[in-house]
């Protein structure tokens, strides 16, 4: 296993990262543990989570993939110090989390110890902001005019930023938290948090995790430069593009258990006919060169320039032990070509 700075936190985190959003609705506790238990032997530091999750979120689950991380960290206590923890406080959407509220910083208390207790832990290495209070152009909505930045209040938006900003400064001021981070955000987000940062006094976030993937490279190149030139780590999230781009959802195809037979919020905006002929290009090129199409994937993200860590996940240990192998891969010239070749043609397919 390779490790990498998480920015200018001081840790060093391998470059895979254990996602969890499965555990507690596709995933049991036993499932959890003997996944955690694989990563940690085959050199995984990392493990990335939400008050959120699993997903799909429901008002009956929530906070439950936190529980069994939990559970696990109750089990093996002297391996907290070395496994390092990522949380994230969910923003508005939900009416069942704190009556929709958005992300301030007396949330961020509220929500932190929820998480703690879930946790059974007495810190989390990295907390991060699950999705920005603004509207901002994810989960589908980066096409021209669906989201209108000219629409936006940027005054009380920066206002309600000082404000988080000041509520993270007093968790790590706490010892609650030892990091704090950001997911779906955008480069204006990341440089007025670090302005925020400056003028208050608290440490700069570490991180970012955004979508990225061979159907998703929208933070190609500008926001993964603006994290290289910060000292922010990068960490994509969904990878394999929502289990795309391993291929099984060719021609329609729904997988007993996979996560398109299950109510989705949102995610199948990814299913469109431009986006299935990329992924049908993209498997034809991991069996030319004797891979599967989620290790091309996944060792194609890799390798990207400024990516820190990538977060997977997976269903089961078979699963696991293909996706944790990609990462010691190295994918030849003429596949990396013929990559790009397919990227180019169906630069945003979805």
């Amino acid at each position: 296993m390779k490790y990498s700075p998480l920015g200018s936190s001081g840790l060093s985190v391998s470059r895979v990262c254990l996602g969890s959003m499965t555990w507690g609705v596709q995933n049991n506790q036993s499932d959890a543990d003997a996944q955690i238990q694989y990563a940690i032997d085959n050199g995984v530091n990392f493990i990335d989570t939400a008050e959120m999750y699993p997903v799909p979120p429901s008002e009956q689950t929530h906070g439950d993939t936190e529980a069994i991380i939990g559970d696990w960290l109750s089990r093996n206590a002297s391996k907290r110090s070395d496994i390092i923890i990522a949380s994230k406080i969910a923003g508005p959407g939900f009416p069942y989390v704190r009556d929709n509220s958005m992300i301030s910083g007396a949330t961020i208390q509220q929500a932190l110890d929820d998480s703690l207790q879930r946790l059974q832990t007495d810190y989390i290495d990295v907390y991060q902001l699950h999705w920005p209070n603004r509207i901002s152009p994810h989960f589908g909505k980066h096409w021209p005019n669906q989201v209108l930045a000219t629409e936006q209040d940027v005054r009380a938006e920066r206002d309600r930023m000082r404000d988080i900003v000041q509520g993270l400064g007093l968790a790590i001021q706490a010892g609650k938290i030892k990091h704090w981070g950001l997911s779906d955000d955008t480069p204006w987000g990341i440089h007025t948090y670090l302005q925020l940062c400056d003028e208050l006094g608290v440490p700069k976030p570490v991180s970012i995790q955004n979508e990225f993937n061979l159907l998703h490279v929208k933070d190609w190149p500008y926001l993964i430069e603006s994290c290289v030139f910060e000292d922010i780590a990068y960490l994509p999230w969904s990878p394999l593009s929502g289990g795309m781009l391993s291929g099984k959802y060719i021609g329609g195809a729904r997988p007993k258990g996979s996560r398109w037979t299950m109510m989705q919020r949102n995610g199948l905006f990814r299913n469109t006919q431009h986006a299935e002929d990329a992924v049908v290009a993209y498997c034809e090129i991991a069996k030319k060169h004797g891979i599967s199409p989620s290790q091309l994937a996944l060792a194609w993200c890799d390798q990207v320039d400024g990516v820190t860590s990538t977060i997977i996940g997976a269903t089961n240990l078979p699963q696991l032990e293909e996706n944790i192998a990609a990462f010691d891969m190295t994918l030849s010239q003429d596949c990396v070509d013929a990559v790009l070749e397919t990227l180019q043609k169906y630069s945003m397919p979805f």
